[in-house]
């Protein structure tokens, strides 16, 4: 063992105690990304721009990368969470993004409960509202034991894995037009009119709690310091990559359709592309997707939002699956007695939007600042990386703030 480093010195463990971790925070942070608005999204904007979407998804999955490795190096060399980490840049800011957070994470997790329902309606016929509680009892069965944490990560890779497979399956008896899409990949037509979907898609995919959910399940663990920066970098590319494939896949089914001439039915134009390609059986095969991501994201919204919940007061620290399981229960109660809220839902959204520019903003200014990183050397290409996309998604946040004015507006 003389003269290995440390990280060398930790291989044996980390290949024996932290695989299962490892795959965990990938799929926690790319599950957390993947809920029933992903689907939607995804097939109306392949409906719309065809084959150019995949320039689209290849620009944004570039973006995610750089917004994810920049915060989850960070805090693990400096062992704090998104929110203590801010407020050691302005006292009070992480209390602040805490609090929109929970706020934005608690809506968006009536919609997956919804979205939850939805599934299980489509695939055993149940009322919504019964599949909606379902699920609510599923998840807190997660928190309620005592190895809840080993048992949310076995459940968010087999959800993932299961999305991956089916969507796969659907992608490949669509039989869509491959060489088209590689095309465009590089060369798409009108590139100006994908900026929007770009916004669009960053925003989806690390806004809000979502950057932050693999990295604090890393930090829960009790993993921190630089010798682990291997293992996070491993860990956010490998989200990201997750992320990108399931939409990647989805895309090229929904390709494969609409080429054809298909014209998606408005109201679930994924659930229409599974019942072109299967069938009848197609609304069921659906349902088992849309559970899976509207579940995997319960799951992710309700852990990541608790992870800055409990920072607020000392009483709350260790009370991480009490926090879960009465988020889970609250957001499933104001689903079951007033339906879905859609103001709520736009207004989680936009600020969901503003979230991220301020978060990623923070954890760039701290990556510079040895009084909380110490002696740790940022990589200036990574730094780049992150202003780049903080840019991205103050745009996103401009057009999420358009997005408020107008609905109140009217």
């Amino acid at each position: 063992m003389q003269g290995k480093s440390k990280l060398e010195e930790n291989d044996f463990k980390f290949t024996k105690n932290h695989k299962r971790l490892l795959l965990g925070s990938v799929f926690l942070m790319a599950t957390s990304a993947i809920g029933p608005a992903f689907l939607t999204q995804t097939a109306v904007f392949t409906a719309q721009f065809a084959s150019s979407f995949a320039f689209a998804i290849l620009l944004s999955i570039l973006i995610d990368i750089g917004a994810q490795i920049n915060i989850w190096r960070v805090l693990v060399v400096t062992g704090k969470r998104g929110q203590e980490v801010s407020n050691e840049i302005l006292p009070g800011l992480g209390t602040v993004i805490s609090i929109l957070i929970a706020i934005g994470g608690f809506a968006f997790n009536i919609g997956n409960i919804a979205g939850a329902g939805l599934g299980l309606n489509a695939i055993f016929g149940l009322d919504v509202r019964i599949g909606a509680a379902i699920t609510a009892v599923l998840s807190i069965g997660i928190f309620v034991s005592k190895s809840g944490q080993k048992i949310m990560d076995v459940v968010t890779m087999f959800l993932g894995l299961l999305m991956i497979l089916v969507i796969a399956f659907v992608m490949f008896k669509a039989n869509p037009p491959y060489a088209d899409a590689a095309q465009h990949l590089v060369m798409p037509e009108q590139p100006l009119a994908l900026v929007l979907p770009i916004i669009t898609l960053v925003g989806g995919t690390v806004g809000g709690y979502i950057t932050f959910a693999g990295a604090h399940r890393i930090l829960d663990s009790g993993i921190k310091g630089k010798e682990y920066l291997p293992f996070v970098n491993r860990a956010a590319v490998s989200g990201i990559l997750t992320t990108g494939v399931l939409r990647t896949l989805l895309f090229l089914a929904v390709l494969g359709v609409v080429v054809t001439g298909v014209t998606l039915n408005s109201e679930n134009p994924p659930a229409s592309v599974f019942e072109h390609v299967l069938g009848p059986v197609g609304r069921n095969i659906f349902g088992v997707v849309l559970f899976a991501a509207a579940m995997s994201s319960v799951i992710g919204s309700a852990y990541t939002s608790a992870t800055f919940m409990k920072t607020l007061h000392k009483t709350f620290y260790n009370k991480t699956n009490i926090i879960v399981i009465s988020f889970i229960v609250i957001s499933t109660i104001v689903f079951l007695f007033l339906g879905k809220p859609v103001t709520l839902l736009i207004v989680a959204g936009a600020l969901n939007g503003l979230i991220l520019p301020i978060t990623l903003g923070t954890i760039l200014i701290a990556s510079k600042r040895k009084s909380i990183v110490g002696d740790y050397k940022h990589p200036t290409w990574m730094l780049i990386f992150g202003i780049v996309a903080v840019i991205v998604t103050i745009v996103t946040g401009i057009f999420s703030l358009q997005g408020l004015t107008e609905l109140f507006g009217s």
